[in-house]
């Protein structure tokens, strides 16, 4: 079982490059940061974990852009993967976020995957024009368009809300095969999605007990005929040895800790606190 590290990005604190430094450095696995590119100050829709409009934390309206952030992580590392916990695809356009990617993954000698949400923000969403009951039809699109782009030399594709005539695209990914995992809840609807169109799953911060999730998403991976077995990332808060042998053997494939909003020495003081115990664990 991996480990990763996520940092919440924002104009202040530790900047991504660095934070990625300390993953690389300290042998985790990946390192992930978020996305929004705005937050409508009136909004209809309720964040997943307050209930309301409220947001448990300013850094959703101060979040930095994150193929920018991880391309800045990608010049100061070497082992460490890049990825995101979530990023929003249907509020780009497809063929430049493809480009956007491939190109991180190209430079970074293909260390890139890709963490996508179906969007808890909806009034977000209409921004960029996506209508909210079909953003998961306009993201399963965008995902195949963009695997088209990344992986045919002349690459086409017609759906509902994205179509484009054969067409050459270069870089391609160094990977033959961008992994794409998917941030939501645990349930059976989001599942089958994920066993349809993805790689994997992605807790959130409401998945406190994962142990019948991840059953529920190994079984529902089997009948969808897919083989080997889902990517499982568990969101943590403070790392246990006995929930972590738990989850290594129920399935989970890395478990990720978020770091703290603060300067380059209390960040660097955590990481190495953290992987010390990671360490003595020998999990």
């Amino acid at each position: 079982m991996d480990y990763g590290l996520v940092l919440f990005t924002s104009d202040r604190g530790i900047k991504p490059a660095a934070a990625a430094k300390l993953a690389d450095d300290h042998d985790f696995t990946t390192f992930y940061v978020p996305e929004h590119t705005h937050i409508p100050i009136k909004r209809q829709a309720a964040h997943p974990t307050t209930g309301d409009e409220t947001l448990p934390d300013d850094r959703y309206m101060r979040t930095l852009d994150p193929w920018v952030a991880l391309g800045s992580a990608a010049s100061v590392t070497s082992r460490v993967r890049l990825s995101t916990a979530v990023a929003l695809p249907v509020e780009h356009d497809p063929i430049t976020l493809a480009k956007s990617i491939a190109t991180l993954d190209h430079l970074s000698g293909g260390r890139v995957s890709v963490g996508v949400g179906f969007g808890w923000n909806t009034d977000e969403l209409q921004d960029h024009n996506v209508p909210p009951a079909r953003r998961r039809t306009m993201l399963r699109e965008y995902l195949e368009a963009m695997r088209a782009l990344w992986t045919q030399e002349e690459a086409e594709y017609d759906g509902e809300f994205v179509k484009f005539g054969p067409s050459w695209a270069w870089p391609k990914p160094v990977q033959s095969h961008i992994p794409i995992l998917v941030g939501a809840a645990g349930t059976e609807k989001n599942f089958k999605w994920i066993a349809k169109s993805a790689d994997g799953w992605i807790t959130t911060p409401r998945d406190f007990d994962i142990d019948e999730p991840v059953k529920l998403l190994q079984d529902t991976w089997a009948a969808a005929g897919r083989s080997g077995a889902p990517t499982i990332v568990a969101l943590d808060f403070k790392p246990d040895a006995d929930k972590l042998a738990r989850w290594k053997k129920l399935g989970v494939t890395e478990v990720l800790f978020g770091l703290p909003d603060s300067d380059d020495a209390t960040v660097s003081a955590y990481v190495e606190k953290l992987a010390k115990k990671l360490s003595d664990f020998g999990i």
